[in-house]
C-alpha cells in the first residue's frame, strides 16, 4: 500500500467527499499555525443521514485503499457533526446548519487553503466506482 503524505491524504479525502456529493468542501493547511494537525478537511452535508454516510464512506475507502484507520472518531448523538482524526489530517463532516454556526473557516482564517482546482487536479486519476 502506498504511504500517503498529509497533503495527499487531505486531497484524497476531499475527492471522496466530492464523489459522495458533500457540499462546501474546504482543505485548510494548519501545519504552520497549530500542533493539532497538518490539515483540516471540512465539508457540509444536507441531512443527518448524509453526515453519517459520508463519515462511513470516507473511513471505509481510506482503510480499503490505503490502510489508513482513524486514530479517533467522534460523532454527536444526532449526527450533526462527525470527526475522523487521522493524526496528520482531521476530517470534519458537518450538517449545513452546524457548519454555519461553528464557522471553523473563520476561526482558522489565517490557515492556507488548498483551492478546489488544485485538489481536483491532484486527484483526477482516482476512481471510487467499485468500492
Amino acid at each position: 500500500m502506498k504511504e500517503l503524505t498529509s497533503r495527499e491524504l487531505a486531497c484524497i479525502t476531499a475527492r471522496i467527499m466530492d464523489n459522495k456529493l458533500a457540499k462546501e468542501i474546504e482543505i485548510l493547511n494548519i501545519s504552520n499555525i497549530s500542533i493539532v494537525s497538518d490539515y483540516f478537511v471540512i465539508c457540509s452535508a444536507m441531512s443527518n443521514v448524509q453526515v453519517r454516510t459520508l463519515s462511513n464512506n470516507i473511513s471505509g475507502i481510506l482503510k480499503k485503499l490505503y490502510g489508513r484507520i482513524p486514530e479517533k472518531e467522534e460523532a454527536d448523538s444526532k449526527n450533526k457533526w462527525h470527526l475522523l482524526d487521522y493524526g496528520d489530517v482531521v476530517v470534519h463532516i458537518m450538517h449545513h446548519e452546524e457548519r454555519q454556526y461553528y464557522a471553523l473557516e473563520k476561526f482558522w482564517s489565517h490557515a492556507c487553503k488548498i483551492n478546489t482546482e488544485e485538489w481536483m487536479e491532484e486527484t483526477k486519476d482516482l476512481s471510487f466506482e467499485n468500492i
